[in-house]
């Protein structure tokens, strides 16, 4: 939690921002994971809740009531069994306090606020709800039903939030570095670990252990797979193969800011030519991204350029053909890379995500592609400015159930190799994520030790570990 003036200033730019009407801010409630008793562990509050009110108690909302410049903190007192069991913490009017509210209320009250500003025609602002006990809430509130209410969020709310959570403040960044210095932590332990022999679940589990010991959580669940080309292969019992290539993205919480950083290794720490062929097209493509990234530039020209890139590269080696803009535009590049280049980052890894994709990576005038394959899973790609986290993680895959599709159908078929292409499907995948931040003149990596990713230093970090 940072000092109370921060809140302060953080609800009174809301306040600006939004205009009127009263603004709701839900914070999250324990969530059990297979009775009530057994919560999924540790509880995780709402970020924006988080990043307005400050607390990480279960079971408090936060309101502003713009009209009358009024906040509350609503929430009931813990009673004498609760602190039997769990200890004593601050009563709701102490929390209040220490983010400069002055103003509490019973939970019951949230329902009478509720009704007078409906009563008086007043607009009441919400966020997209993402847990069902708080669709449940806001159908008993405010009689929206929870199919209904992603669609009534406030619009205005949404793009207030955005557009102060994008821009980071520097203890912010701070926060952001730390997580990222444990993240550095996850994933040379797992580099100094891994050896044929391990299970995939076992050198995964360290990794956890890692974020666990020294941060709050992961920042999401552990990705750690022999198949790289999966892009959310969570680790499975499959035991570790010599010759073959792991990849690893992880990240902690920490302060309640995340870290992401994705890295992939040779099990025996030394690459083949053809891994290295592949996996120096993935630097490039990486590298590229810190030279340009500056205030001003779209994201998406970025990834554009990077599919270029890619696709020239892929050119020399055999697996690609044809007049580079005309694959790239044809999206033959897909075949490789399925995803975006990167996402917002900050409080939640992939930052604000639940508010809408399109407010957050988009504005008015960079608009998504939603129908291209790979083009449409672009996250990010409105122009960047000063203050925004960014993650930088092109990759090349080779994923036999596309390859099959592709060829069967056709598609993009003069621009593939895909005689050369069935030679790789057992090669995997190959992904280097790093967390960058836009500075006033360009962009430099977050966190103060670099987890090692040009292939000789990798070999010789993991050769002398």
């Amino acid at each position: 939690m940072f000092n109370k003036e921060t809140y302060l200033r953080r609800r009174a730019e809301l306040k600006k921002l939004v205009g009127g009407g009263l603004v709701i801010l839900f914070g999250n409630n324990e969530a059990p994971a297979n009775y009530p008793a057994n919560g999924y562990s540790p509880f995780r509050q709402d970020s924006s809740f988080l990043y307005y009110f400050g607390q990480h108690r279960d079971g408090l909302v936060g309101v502003i009531d713009i009209d009358n410049d009024k906040d509350i903190l609503i929430g009931d007192d813990i009673d004498i069994e609760d602190i039997v069991w769990y200890g004593s913490v601050d009563c709701v009017a102490e929390l209040a306090a220490q983010v400069g509210v002055v103003n509490t209320a019973p939970m019951s009250e949230l329902q009478v606020i509720c009704d007078k500003a409906k009563a008086s025609g007043r607009e009441i602002h919400f966020l997209p709800p993402y847990r069902h006990d708080t669709k449940i809430q806001i159908m008993d509130l405010l009689g929206i039903h929870p199919s209904k209410q992603k669609d009534a969020a406030s619009l205005t709310l949404i793009k207030a939030v955005v557009k102060m959570r994008s821009t980071k403040e520097q203890q912010e960044i701070e926060a952001i570095e730390r997580a990222c210095d444990v993240g550095y932590l996850m994933h040379t332990t797992a580099m100094r670990t891994v050896r044929a022999g391990l299970s995939e679940r076992y050198v995964g589990g360290i990794v956890d252990g890692t974020a666990n010991s020294l941060a709050s959580k992961v920042s999401f669940a552990t990705i750690f797979s022999q198949h790289g080309e999966i892009m959310h292969g969570n680790p499975s019992t499959a035991l570790l193969e010599d010759g073959r290539l792991v990849l690893c993205d992880a990240g902690c919480e920490l302060d309640d800011y995340c870290s992401d950083h994705t890295r992939t290794y040779p099990v025996n720490g030394k690459f083949t030519q053809r891994q290295l062929d592949i996996y120096n097209i993935v630097v490039e493509c990486h590298d590229y991204v810190l030279d340009v990234a500056r205030p001003g530039v779209k994201y998406m020209d970025v990834h554009m350029e990077v599919c270029r890139r890619m696709t020239e590269r892929l050119k020399e080696i055999g697996l690609m053909k044809g007049n580079t803009e005309d694959a790239v535009r044809a999206g033959a590049h897909a075949m490789f890379l399925p995803h975006g280049l990167g996402h917002m980052m900050g409080m939640d890894v992939h930052d604000m995500e639940g508010l809408g994709q399109i407010y957050v990576g988009f504005d008015e005038e960079t608009r998504p592609n939603l129908e291209q394959f790979g083009t449409n899973c672009l996250r990010m790609g409105r122009r960047l400015e000063e203050g925004f986290v960014i993650t930088d993680e092109p990759g090349i895959y080779f994923i036999p159930a596309l390859i099959d599709d592709w060829r069967s159908k056709g598609h993009c078929a003069e621009y593939l190799n895909f005689d050369m292409l069935e030679t790789y499907k057992d090669f995997g995948g190959i992904r280097i994520e790093d967390d960058v931040l836009i500075t006033k003149d360009g962009c430099r990596f977050l966190g103060s030790k670099r987890i090692p990713y040009h292939a000789k230093d990798v070999e010789e970090f993991m050769n002398t570990k």
